[in-house]
Order: C-alpha cells, then structure tokens, then sequence
C-alpha cells in the first residue's frame, strides 16, 4: 500500500501535452512540498479535455501528512483495511460529480460531515458549474483564504472548521460563465490548451502502448485530425483500434486497417458527425438562412444547435455567421464536394 512519491519529472507521467498548466501545477506542488498548503483550483477546459485526469494527477500528488488506513481489495473480492505511515501514500481523493448536490443540507450531512471535516483528504467538484446556489454561497464562505489557512463558519447552529493544510478543494466546469464569479475568484484558474495534432497522435499511441500495439506514424497523423481537439475522442478512438486488432490478431494498425475502421464507424473528414452534415446540406439549398429555418429543416431546438454543433463548423471555417444569418463558407462547399455528399 506504501508508494513512492512521483519524482518532479514524474509528477503528470502519462498526460499528454498541457505544458503551461503542468508547469503552473508544478509551481503550487513545488510548495505543497513545503507548506502543505495548495490554493482552491478551478480547471476549466472544454469537454474531453482532461479536466479530470490532470486534477486526479494533481492529487496523486499531495502526500499525507498523517497516518491513515487504506482499504484493498484482494484477488478473491475481500476488502482489507491497512495501516499507512504518514507520508507513504497520497491524501484521500474524493470525486463528487456538483449534479448530485441538491442542497446545503444535503451536502453538510451527506458529504460535509461524513466524508470530508476533521480529515485529510482532497476534494474535486466536478462540473462545478450545476452546484445549486446556495451550496455556491456556503462554500464562498468556507473557501474564504485567510492568512493562517484556516477557516471556521456556522451553518444551522453548527461550526465547521476548515484547515486548508488538511483540506484541499479543487473545481472543475466546461462552462465557466455559468459560476457564480466570486467562486472562480477564490480559486487559482487552470485554464487548459488545445491539443495540437501531434499531442492527440501521441494520446492515441499512448494507449495502445497498454497492449504492446502501435499503429504506422502517418495513420496516427491522418486519425489525429478527426478527434476534434479531444483527448477523451482519443482514448475511445484508441480502445476501437485495440478492439479491431485484437479481433484480427494484428500488432500493427496500417492505412488498410484505418479504411476499414472509418468504413466501419461511419467516420468523416475533420470528424463531423451526421447532424453537422445536415446543417451543411440545409446550408447548401439556400444562399443565407436563419437559425430557426435550419432547426425546422432537421427537427431539432435553436439551442440544441447553437451549443453542440455550429461551434465546431465555425471553428472549421465551414460555415459563416452574418447578419443575415447562416451561410455555408467556401471550405464547406468545397467540403461537401470533395466527399461526395448529396
């Protein structure tokens, strides 16, 4: 049950890309080291970005100060309970999705009290952007940084002592803009890049290096470009490649086999996905067309629309956004002619 602490070189092992945010983490783990101290933190990145891994990595991290007890599960199923020495295994990670908080009362004796006062451990909300408001306005108060890291509050007669050297708080959100602003001031931001080509070839390789299988440097290359940006796309990408090889008793992953997979899955240039397509397709029909008309022609909601799909067609310079609406741009009508979509 006793670890070893990742050396500094070893401290993201695995974790592709993100130069500027693991070399900010690494400044407050740096001091972590030191005080035992770690500022609130909030990643923030879009979906499939690895919000999650690098906060995971991040608590991987943060040695426990005292003696704890860890609980293992055996070859058979049997749970064991051991004792660790202070300072041989990383503080409790405790992963609380914010959907699940439905209340103070809720989260004060559900959660609060049971799993995480008086204890060290390090805690992650994520998609912390659903928190109701008024568990926002509690942690607002318990979060509040004070010179001596500690913090103490009353909530319904009772009083909560916070230590910051004990316990760490860490957030996560894909949609910044819909948390309350004095929540994100209270936290170090960790805003998280876009993955480059190579970075996402790299996750891809990454995991099938699991199984011993590689896949030919120039596939990976062509792969990359329709996993949207998405290091989360790579992995499920990586596992389907697994998946083929291990079926046909191959190591290798060539040019055939990349045919054969995007045949298989219906996989398109840049990774647009079927929906995109139709709003290409309305497009075409019409020199300029508005939101509602384009809902009206593939039955789905304006909103449905403007968040999940039009974003990325902008991104790919595919589609146009004017004031007199929505057009497809030069690239989408070259897009649709060079694959052949009617």
């Amino acid at each position: 049950m006793t670890k070893t602490k990742p050396t500094k070189k070893d401290r993201f092992k695995g974790l592709i890309g993100q130069v500027k945010a693991k070399r900010k983490l690494g400044f407050h783990l740096d001091n972590f080291d030191a005080t035992k101290v770690l500022p609130h933190m909030m990643f923030i990145a879009p979906k499939g970005c690895g919000k999650t891994m690098l906060a995971k990595a991040v608590g991987r991290n943060l040695y426990s100060a005292e003696p704890t007890s860890r609980t293992t599960i055996d070859e058979f199923g049997d749970r064991h309970t051991v004792e660790v020495a202070a300072g041989k295994a990383p503080k409790r990670f405790l992963e609380v999705n914010c959907s699940s908080i439905k209340s103070v009362p809720q989260f004060v004796e559900g959660l609060l009290m049971e799993r995480i006062l008086n204890k060290e451990v390090t805690v992650l909300f994520d998609e912390a952007h659903m928190l109701p408001t008024d568990v926002t306005m509690f942690l607002l108060t318990a979060l509040n940084p004070t010179a001596n890291n500690f913090n103490t509050m009353t909530y319904d007669e009772h009083t909560f002592d916070f230590n910051f050297r004990r316990q760490t708080f860490m957030f996560a959100t894909t949609e910044a803009h819909k948390i309350f602003h004095a929540l994100i001031d209270r936290c170090d931001r960790i805003d998280m890049e876009e993955y480059t080509l190579s970075e996402l070839a790299k996750i891809v390789q990454l995991n099938l290096d699991n199984e011993e299988m590689k896949a030919n440097p120039s596939v990976l290359e062509e792969i990359a470009t329709v996993l949207r940006g998405n290091a989360r796309a790579a992995q499920k990408m990586a596992n389907d490649m697994k998946n083929y090889m291990a079926r046909s008793k191959k190591k290798k992953f060539d040019a055939g086999d990349w045919a054969k997979l995007k045949h298989a899955l219906g996989i398109m240039p840049l990774g647009l996905n079927d929906i995109e397509i139709q709003i290409m397709k309305a497009l075409r029909e019409r020199k300029s067309c508005s939101l509602t008309n384009i809902a009206a022609k593939i039955g789905m909601t304006t909103e449905c629309i403007r968040r999940d799909f039009e974003m990325y067609l902008q991104k790919q310079n595919l589609m146009n956004i004017g004031t007199g609406g929505r057009s497809l741009s030069k690239a989408g009508v070259d897009y649709l002619k060079k694959n052949n979509i009617k």
